[in-house]
């Protein structure tokens, strides 16, 4: 059912440059991305998961994503756009999770259209270093039933 939402709204039929999809339930990335991949010369896609540790090494039983409704979408079209225009390609799409979420499972697709392989490579990983460190997005790790909210991402 989750699939099913999410592929109506990225379907690639549509005529937006710029899909921008946060929620709350699991989500298959290649059937998303098989539903919203337009025939393009040029492709890149980046699928980040939860990691099994957090950045010293110790294990993670869950990562918790909280947003803030609206203003994050907003934020991220509108970065995703520029970045587009910036980079020449033609269309981008950004699926990202929030909520609890265990180790391994899909948190984020990137995914990036043009007509040449070096626009969609650097527009993706522009898009993502913006979701990275623009998006307002805050993030807690849990182990042993305890929570620690994280002050910074991770560098490139």
């Amino acid at each position: 059912m989750v699939e099913m939402a999410i592929q109506q709204q990225v379907d690639g039929s549509g005529g937006s440059l710029v899909d921008v999809v946060i929620h709350r339930q699991p989500f298959n990335p290649w059937s998303a991305l098989e539903a919203w991949l337009p025939e393009a010369a040029a492709n890149a896609v980046f699928l980040g998961r939860v990691r099994p540790e957090d950045q010293r090494g110790d294990s993670l039983d869950a990562l918790e994503l909280v947003h803030y409704p609206g203003m994050c979408e907003q934020r991220i079209r509108d970065d995703a756009e520029r970045l587009r225009q910036l980079h020449g390609a033609d269309r981008v799409l950004v699926l990202h999770r929030v909520g609890k979420l265990p180790p391994g499972e899909p948190i984020v697709l990137v995914a990036v259209t043009a007509d040449r392989r070096g626009a969609a490579q650097r527009c993706c990983a522009a898009v993502l270093e913006a979701l990275k460190h623009e998006a307002p997005f805050w993030k807690r790790e849990w182990r042993g039933g305890q929570g620690t909210w994280l002050e910074a991402n991770t560098p490139l």
